[in-house]
């Protein structure tokens, strides 16, 4: 299925992907899923959704104590819809078009971000960042941005925990729809197992980081790494696959 320097390289790229999630909350997904696109388009995007899984349900019981609920159950509530809006789109888009509209996401909020931007944790702010993080997890896995832009000025215990908290239900109801709609194959069963164990490794490596780096250091790791990732489907839209 896969070459041994495919693999070699997934599993690289798996470990270093989880270690970032585990340190500033965000991270997996953005950096795993660009790469091993190109790497291989069988990585992507429903293994990285299945490995999310475990992940997020690691990282809720690390940090619970610091989890915003109210926040987070407003929050998920647009992740149904937002979800079923995912699903709808992946039957009848192409993936190109796919791609080309997460980046759009993932770049108007990197840029949000650099340039200081913030909104309010209102209610509706809360829905509508549901919203587009189902979208963008449930068709690219990549769901991240609009939270972390969301919960950009809080604290990096906060940001974690609510994060992982909001990932681990929403990537439960996406991995629902997802089987429901048939989009999920052994294939992709196979290769998230494959993959675990890098998964163990790099959350395992990140407890030893993040008691080490300040909130203001992980603001700048999430504004990275979202325009990076936005910057790599920006650019296989452009050349396609």
């Amino acid at each position: 299925m896969y070459s041994v320097f495919e693999l070699i390289v997934a599993f690289l790229i798996t470990a270093a992907a989880a270690a970032l999630q585990g340190t500033v909350g965000v991270g997996f997904a953005m950096v795993s899923v660009p790469i091993l696109t190109l790497v291989n388009s069988g990585l992507t995007p429903i293994p990285q959704v299945l490995l999310a899984f475990p992940m997020t349900i690691y990282m809720v019981v690390r940090e619970r104590q610091h989890i915003d609920l109210r926040g987070a159950g407003w929050v998920l509530s647009g992740r149904l819809p937002g979800a079923i809006i995912g699903v709808t789109l992946l039957a009848i888009l192409a993936q190109r078009t796919l791609d080309g509209m997460i980046a759009g996401i993932v770049l108007t909020a990197a840029v949000a971000m650099a340039a200081g931007w913030s909104v309010q944790q209102t209610r509706r702010n809360q829905v509508l960042a549901g919203v587009a993080s189902g979208i963008a997890g449930t068709t690219s896995a990549i769901g991240g941005p609009p939270l972390a832009f969301l919960y950009q000025h809080s604290s990096g215990e906060r940001l974690r925990s609510s994060l992982a908290a909001i990932f681990s239900v929403g990537i439960t109801i996406n991995v629902t729809i997802l089987a429901i709609a048939g989009q999920i194959h052994r294939e992709d069963v196979v290769t998230a197992a494959m993959l675990l164990p890098a998964l163990t490794i790099g959350l395992y490596s990140s407890r030893w980081i993040t008691g080490r780096i300040a909130d203001a250091t992980i603001r700048r790791g999430i504004l990275i790494v979202s325009a990076l990732a936005g910057a790599v489907l920006a650019v296989r839209t452009i050349v396609g696959s």
